[in-house]
């Protein structure tokens, strides 16, 4: 890739996150969709290609050239949005003319409906750490956090004392698109945050740190760090479901829903900008109310 593409898309997905506060992984994400699709331009039009001047059908072929290859729906989904924003901002910058992606459409995609974890399991898992070790005292914390609030990984490993309130019970999250919502904390899960600060935190780190959850350096978390921690509390719970990043929140909707939630709450507790994304939790409420109508009616 040539110097001026490779700073091209460096300057744009630096603006894109001072617009519109997309995440590192995302703006990774589009860059590497970014430069595949440049790596398509050069087989396709070798010396001469370059990446503002890209045309309608070009594009066009590159996703259909995607689909041929076996390319989930989901990833061509998303490096056609990449592209998409990229060519918005080339015409709002006056690289180009017209915007070649105007009229092209999402692919469709399967409805995917997360996988979670039965209330045993999760309980299994949350009583997994030992907590005479300040480590797993400080995990099972951020468990009972996440289960308790859904909040994304990302959101939780980067938490500060400034956006928990125990007084109120409530965290203060800002979410994708530096969007701001409230999610109550609960007793059980303020409980266990307490107890991590006075007996875990002090024994990892004497630094003094803004984020909540801390290594023995004083320093957040990483996702992935996180990540393989609820691996290892799972295989020692004996889980045996898949588990994802997002399990617990997928668990914290589900149970929500199973317990009486409106779909409208959770949509504002999950931090989703639009109910349809928060509408893929329906086929629980749905189980739920065939659950019912089997055990309560007399002709079910």
């Amino acid at each position: 890739m040539s110097t001026s593409t490779a700073e091209l898309i460096n300057t744009f997905l630096e603006r894109l996150w001072l617009k519109q506060g997309i995440s590192k992984h995302t703006a990774s994400a589009y860059g590497t969709d970014l430069k595949k699709f440049y790596q398509f331009l050069l087989d396709f039009e070798g010396e001469h290609a370059d990446l503002l001047s890209a045309e309608t059908e070009v594009i066009e072929s590159y996703m259909l050239w995607r689909r041929q290859q076996g390319l989930s729906p989901r990833s061509t989904a998303r490096a056609l949005s990449a592209l998409k924003k990229f060519y918005n901002y080339a015409v709002t910058e006056r690289l180009r003319g017209a915007d070649p992606t105007t009229r092209l459409r999402q692919p469709k995609q399967p409805q995917a409906i997360p996988h979670s974890l039965a209330e045993t399991e999760v309980e299994a898992l949350l009583e997994a750490p030992e907590l005479a070790d300040p480590v797993q005292l400080r995990d099972r914390a951020m468990l009972e956090v996440l289960y308790a609030t859904g909040l994304r990984v990302t959101e939780l490993v980067h938490l500060t004392f400034a956006q928990v309130s125990m007084q109120q019970e409530l965290v203060r999250v800002v979410g994708k698109g530096n969007k701001e919502r409230l999610v109550p904390l609960g007793e059980t899960a303020l409980e266990w945050l307490q107890r991590y600060q006075r007996d875990g935190r002090p024994a990892l780190s004497s630094q003094s740190s803004e984020f909540v959850f801390i290594t023995r350096r004083g320093g957040p978390l990483t996702r992935q760090a996180f990540w393989h921690r609820i691996k290892l509390y799972a295989q020692r719970a004996d889980i045996r479901s898949h588990l994802s990043p997002h399990t617990l929140r997928h668990a914290f909707a589900t149970h929500l829903l199973n317990h009486g939630a409106d779909l409208r709450v959770l949509q504002m507790l999950l931090g989703h900008s639009d109910l349809s994304t928060t509408q893929i939790y329906t086929h629980v409420a749905r189980e739920r109310l065939q659950q019912l109508h089997a055990a309560h009616h007399p002709r079910a």
